[in-house]
């Protein structure tokens, strides 16, 4: 009973948040809801009985969601001084997402204390759990039977990588760069130029 409960809260709240993530118009309130989004898709992690796969997602996931939202800025050109302007804003916004998540941490730790025999469940989701860890059984699978897709996986992350800098970096006119090698390349007398300036005609 407090799986299949825990289960539709989370499956449930991870649809709207999705859902929320690419209707509304403010990217604040977007990335806000992709977290929620992430943690409730952990939940979903843990009752599967896959933690590894539950903490990678929190840990790497909601750690990347501040390099998204810092490329967002950057490509979207957001005035950081209006952003701390409208602060009082994004408040109820926060307030909800974290009362959800205190709301999930609530009912996951009452869950625990009402039928440990879920938890039991949960930390054993093969037959040989007892003597390969999740972890474990997860690098064997990984390296051995999927290692070319795991490979061309991380190909494709690095080449999506390589594509948001350039996008970021792209060159704008009336932007002047710096050229280091110009810069070596010059002599003193392309440096300094000097001006015999009459008298009285001066600054």
């Amino acid at each position: 009973m407090i799986e299949a409960l825990a289960f539709y809260m989370f499956a449930s709240i991870t649809v709207a948040a999705g859902v929320l993530v690419i209707s509304v118009r403010n990217p604040v309130h977007s990335v806000l809801f992709l977290i929620l989004a992430f943690f409730n898709s952990a939940g979903l992690f843990v009752l599967l009985g896959a933690e590894f796969l539950a903490m990678i997602l929190v840990v790497v996931y909601v750690g990347a969601v501040a390099v998204l939202f810092m490329f967002v800025v950057m490509m979207l050109d957001i005035n950081f001084v209006e952003m701390r302007q409208g602060f009082l804003q994004y408040l109820p916004i926060g307030a909800v997402v974290g009362l959800i998540l205190l709301v999930e941490l609530a009912v996951v730790v009452g869950g625990w204390h009402i039928s440990p025999e879920v938890v039991a469940a949960g930390a054993a989701p093969t037959p040989d759990a007892a003597s390969v860890t999740n972890t474990q059984a997860l690098g064997q699978l990984l390296y051995t039977h999927y290692v070319y897709l795991f490979q061309a996986a991380g190909l494709v992350l690095l080449v999506a990588m390589v594509g948001a800098i350039v996008l970021t970096h792209r060159k704008r006119t009336g932007v002047k760069k710096q050229v280091i090698a110009d810069q070596l390349a010059r002599s003193a007398a392309q440096s300094v130029k000097l001006v015999k300036v009459e008298t009285g005609k001066g600054i």
